[in-house]
């Protein structure tokens, strides 16, 4: 049947995907790095922000609740939101200024220095997400991005700046989700070690 070809060509495609990023030696030292600068900024009290929109708004403000609540064990939360869940604000400033300013406004009024801000975008071009790292540089933040092949505007803008070698939207957003699910794991386990 045609629909179970169709089924069977994404799980291929997906684990493809994720073979090539288990193969790369960059993409592996990227991941622990990521996760040992989140670590370091929670050992200091810091906080982890996350912005994107759609489907990689949804995949921050799971990543947050991850910190924020737990990840496989209970632990003493964790300071970790997503930019975009007030939608009274979203709005607000999108209407007021810009879309472009929804996240880099917050980020000025939550982010302090040392804190992480996590920019996901699979094309690494969504101008709210590299306004936002912007405004987080400009306040001493540690950036990290979440994009697609190339990296886009992101890749100059991020401490750390993971490229999925990959132009298709959802077999990239697989992969973010992944790495953060990894992230959270390593975190949690460091910080609050069985």
């Amino acid at each position: 049947m045609e629909e179970y070809s169709q089924i069977k060509q994404n799980i291929e495609a997906s684990i493809a995907l994720k073979q090539e990023v288990l193969k790369s030696d960059v993409i592996r030292n990227q991941i622990h790095q990521f996760a040992q600068l989140v670590v370091a900024c929670f050992k200091q009290d810091g906080k982890v922000l996350w912005c994107g929109n759609g489907g990689s708004a949804a995949d921050a403000q799971h990543l947050a609740a991850e910190f924020s609540g737990r990840y496989y064990y209970d632990r003493p939360p964790l300071f970790s939101e997503a930019l975009s869940v007030n939608s009274s604000y979203v709005t607000a400033v999108a209407n007021d200024y810009s879309y472009d300013e929804i996240f880099a406004r917050l980020t000025e009024a939550m982010g302090r220095k040392g804190d992480v801000l996590i920019g996901m975008s699979t094309s690494g071009n969504s101008g709210n997400v590299v306004r936002a790292l912007e405004r987080a540089k400009e306040r001493g933040m540690v950036t990290i991005g979440l994009t697609g092949e190339g990296g886009g505007k992101m890749a100059d803008l991020c401490d750390v700046c993971i490229q999925i070698p990959s132009k298709d939207t959802p077999r990239i957003q697989e992969c973010h989700m992944l790495i953060g699910h990894t992230v959270c794991e390593i975190v949690e386990s460091e910080i609050f070690p069985k």
